[in-house]
C-alpha cells in the first residue's frame, strides 16, 4: 500500500483543498500517514501570500529531495503559487499543478509512470473520483500538460469540476464550504488575484446541497469560503443570488432542520459589506454572531495607497450596524503595519480606530512586499524596528479590549462547542459562538464535537475560562457595553 502524506499552508482555503486532494488520494488507493517519512508520495499546498510560507517550502523540498537517494518518492505541489514560485518548483518537484485542475490528478499520476492500486485494478477510462453530484465525475483522459504555467484568466477554468469533488473532511464536526474563488479587487499588497486567478462564484444549489448533506451528518461548525465572500454573485449578473440571499436560504434551512449547528464566514470586504447581509444574520439562528470584518488600516490615505476602495467612515458605518443589529456579535478584523510611506500619524489613526471599535481579535502583520503585487514594485521604506515597535503597539490594544470584553463574561452562562483537548493538562479546549476560545476542566473526551454549556469564572485576554454545567438552558452572550 503507497502512502502520501501532505503539507497545507496558508488560509482556510488551503486546508479546505487539502480535503479534496485527499478524498481524489484515498479513491486512488493511496493511503494517508501522519509521518512523512513514511509516505512514499509527498504533496505541499503552498501558499505565495507569505514569505514565510514560501521559505518553509523550500525547506521541506530540499529534505524530500536528499531523501530521494535513498528510496523511491515522488513530490508534488499546488496551492496558491504565484507565477514565479511555479516556476522555481518546477525544477523542485516531481508535479506542479492548479488546484483547479485536481480532477486530472490521476492522469497526471499515470503520466508519471506511478503504478497505483485503483490502475491494477481496472482501467483508467472506468475510474471514477468521489463527487457530490449524483453521477460520479470521471477521470479526463485528454493528454494534460499539467507543469504548465497559466495566466489569470486559464486559473479557474476547470474550477467547477474541482467543486464537484467530494471532501474527505478531516474534522467529524468543523467543515468548510468554498463559495467562491478568486479575487477582482487587486489590492495593491496583495497577490491573491494572481495565485487564484479573478472571482468566480460556485452555483448556490451547489452550495446548498454540500451544506445539507454535512449538517445531516452531524457537523456543527461549518465556514463558508471564499477571497470576497460579500461580493458572492456579482460575476454571474442575474443568474445567481446574492450573498444575503445565500445567507437567507442558510438561515431557513437552519430554521427547518432538527440539527443544531454555526454558520460563519470569512472573508468579506467592507466595499461589498451591505446592511442587508448584517440584517440577515441578526434573524437566523444558525447563522453565527461572528464577523472577520477586515480593516488593514486606520487611515484614509493608506486605504487609497492599498488600494481597498473604501474609506474609515464606511468602515466605521459597517461597525454601526453591526451594533445596531447584532449587538452581541464579536468583530474579528485584519491589520497591516508598516505598509510603504505609512507615517507615525496614520499609524496612529489605526491605533484610535482599534480603540473605536474595540476588536475581539485581530490578526495584526508586518507588512512585507510580494512578487506580484503591485506594492513590491515601491520602496519597502519603513524599518523593521518600526514595523516591531508597531505591531507591540497594536497588539498591546488589541489585547487591552479583548480582557475587558472577556471580563464581562464572567458569571454568565455560556454555550460552546468543545473543540479538543487544551494545552494544560487536564482540559479541554472549545470556542463560543463568537469564536472567543475558552478552555475547562474535565476528561471527557466524549465531548469532543459537541456543545456544551459552561459557566465562565475567569478572563485573560484573547481567552476565557470556565465550569462544565450539567443543565441544559444556556444563555446567549450580552451585548458590549
Amino acid at each position: 500500500m503507497i502512502k502520501y502524506h501532505i503539507i497545507t499552508l496558508g488560509c482556510q482555503m488551503n486546508k479546505s483543498d487539502s480535503e479534496r486532494v485527499r478524498a481524489v488520494l484515498d479513491a486512488m488507493g493511496y493511503q494517508w500517514t501522519d509521518k512523512e517519512e513514511d509516505a512514499g508520495l509527498l504533496g505541499i499546498l503552498a501558499c505565495s501570500v507569505r514569505q514565510k510560507a514560501i521559505d518553509k517550502v523550500y525547506n521541506r523540498i530540499s529534505k524530500w529531495n536528499k531523501w530521494k537517494n535513498n528510496r523511491n518518492l515522488v513530490t508534488f505541489a499546488s496551492g496558491c503559487l504565484l507565477a514565479s514560485d511555479r516556476q522555481k518548483f518546477l525544477k523542485l518537484f516531481d508535479l506542479v499543478f492548479p488546484m483547479s485542475e485536481l480532477g486530472q490528478f490521476p492522469e497526471m499520476i499515470r503520466h508519471y509512470g506511478i503504478v497505483t492500486p485503483y490502475g491494477l485494478e481496472q482501467s483508467q477510462e472506468k475510474f471514477v473520483i468521489p463527487s457530490q453530484k449524483t453521477a460520479q465525475v470521471n477521470v479526463k483522459t485528454k493528454p494534460v500538460q499539467y507543469n504548465s504555467v497559466l495566466k489569470m484568466s486559464e486559473m479557474n477554468i476547470h474550477i467547477d469540476d474541482f467543486w464537484d469533488l467530494e471532501p474527505n473532511y478531516i474534522s467529524d464536526f468543523e467543515a468548510f464550504i468554498p463559495i467562491q474563488n478568486g479575487c477582482d479587487k487587486f489590492c495593491t499588497f496583495c497577490a491573491v488575484p494572481y495565485t487564484r486567478g479573478r472571482e468566480v462564484s460556485r452555483a448556490s444549489e451547489h452550495i446548498m446541497a454540500e451544506l445539507k448533506r454535512i449538517v445531516d451528518k452531524g457537523f456543527k461548525s461549518i465556514t463558508l469560503l471564499g477571497q470576497n465572500v460579500n461580493s458572492y454573485g456579482l460575476d454571474k449578473g442575474d443568474e445567481e443570488i446574492s450573498f444575503s440571499e445565500l445567507l437567507r436560504k442558510i438561515g431557513e434551512f437552519g430554521d427547518q432542520s432538527a440539527k443544531e449547528f454555526w454558520v460563519y464566514f470569512t472573508s468579506p470586504h467592507p466595499r461589498d459589506m451591505g446592511e442587508d447581509v448584517i440584517e440577515v444574520i441578526s434573524q437566523y439562528k444558525c447563522l453565527a454572531k461572528q464577523i472577520h470584518l477586515p480593516l488593514q488600516s486606520g487611515d484614509d490615505k493608506v486605504l487609497i495607497r492599498m488600494n481597498r476602495n473604501h474609506s474609515v467612515e464606511k468602515y466605521m458605518q459597517i461597525v454601526k450596524a453591526i451594533h445596531r443589529h447584532i449587538p452581541q456579535a464579536t468583530i474579528f478584523t485584519d491589520i497591516i503595519v508598516g505598509f510603504n510611506g505609512e507615517t507615525d500619524e496614520q499609524f496612529q489613526n489605526t491605533i484610535q480606530l482599534m480603540h473605536n471599535v474595540k476588536f475581539n481579535m485581530a490578526y495584526i502583520a508586518m507588512y512585507s512586499p510580494r512578487p506580484g503585487a503591485a506594492s513590491s514594485r515601491w520602496a519597502d521604506d519603513i524599518s523593521q524596528s518600526i514595523k516591531k515597535e508597531r505591531l507591540h503597539e497594536s497588539s498591546k490594544i488589541l489585547r487591552k479590549h479583548s480582557l475587558d470584553y472577556n471580563k464581562q463574561l464572567i458569571g454568565k452562562t455560556i454555550k460552546v462547542l468543545v473543540k479538543g483537548t487544551d494545552r494544560k493538562e487536564g482540559f479541554l479546549s472549545a470556542f463560543t459562538e463568537g469564536r472567543i476560545v475558552v478552555r475547562f476542566k474535565s476528561d471527557n473526551l466524549k465531548l469532543i464535537g459537541s456543545f456544551a454549556e459552561l459557566k465562565i469564572t475567569s478572563a485573560s485576554s484573547l481567552s476565557i475560562e470556565g465550569e462544565l454545567l450539567e443543565s441544559e438552558k444556556y444563555y446567549e452572550l450580552q451585548p458590549q457595553s
